[in-house]
């Protein structure tokens, strides 16, 4: 099913654009998790790709559609290879959310305690409505290309939980670690380069990691709060 929504999807939606009318923009939203295993410290444009997952691999197959059909029909179809990017609006299945809901949780004395898996894996995270600029960006070219958009830095999942913790005054006691939680495969740590997007685009990130932090735990709080 990922394959056929997220891998076959793409190449539809390309192919309708080509029959249809192929002056028609197309974004794809490609994704980090392509990088998968390879070995290098930070990832770039240029970083070879060894998914693990089901969607890395579909999400590969959607990114290589598109430049098929750009190269080949000469349409206009970029990837943004997008580190994490996150809001209060992103889903509870994701540890950020996770992390932010559970401390606003402890905060207002409707939950113990936060229990989460690996802490020491390393993201780039980044805003949400920064890396929709990018996307807008990567639009108003005049070719179409493949760009990454990040924040150059890396935090685990700890630190997360930490800085959720001490924004919404909860004592970092609360923070469990249990190993039923852990991925049978996970990526220990992702790092994106985006300076391709910043000397091409004139894009960068606006906002910082504790800003990510304290707008999606106080979020939170508010939407609990008034719930």
């Amino acid at each position: 099913y990922t394959n056929e929504i997220t891998g076959f999807g793409v190449l539809r939606i390309l192919e309708t654009i080509k029959e249809y009318n192929n002056k028609i923009k197309f974004y794809q939203a490609s994704s980090s998790e392509m990088y998968g295993l390879e070995k290098s410290f930070i990832k770039n444009e240029s970083t070879q790709f060894d998914p693990i997952s089901p969607y890395a691999v579909a999400k590969l197959h959607g990114y290589h559609i598109v430049r098929l059909y750009r190269n080949t029909f000469g349409m206009f179809a970029s990837n943004g290879i997008l580190f994490n990017h996150e809001s209060p609006l992103r889903g509870l299945e994701f540890v950020t959310r996770k992390i932010t809901n559970s401390v606003a949780k402890i905060k207002l004395g409707l939950q113990k305690n936060l229990v989460l898996g690996n802490l020491k894996v390393k993201r780039d995270w980044g805003y949400a409505p920064d890396y929709v600029e990018g996307i807008w960006l990567m639009l108003q070219q005049k070719k179409p290309d493949d760009f990454v958009l990040a924040t150059n830095e890396t935090h685990t999942v700890e630190e997360f939980a930490k800085e959720s913790c001490r924004i919404a005054g909860v004592p970092l006691s609360v923070i469990k670690s249990n190993k039923k939680n852990f991925r049978p495969f996970d990526i220990k740590i992702q790092k994106g380069d985006y300076s391709k997007a910043r000397k091409n685009l004139g894009w960068k990130p606006k906002t910082t990691f504790k800003e990510l932090v304290k707008i999606m735990v106080e979020s939170d709080i508010q939407r609990l709060s008034s719930s």
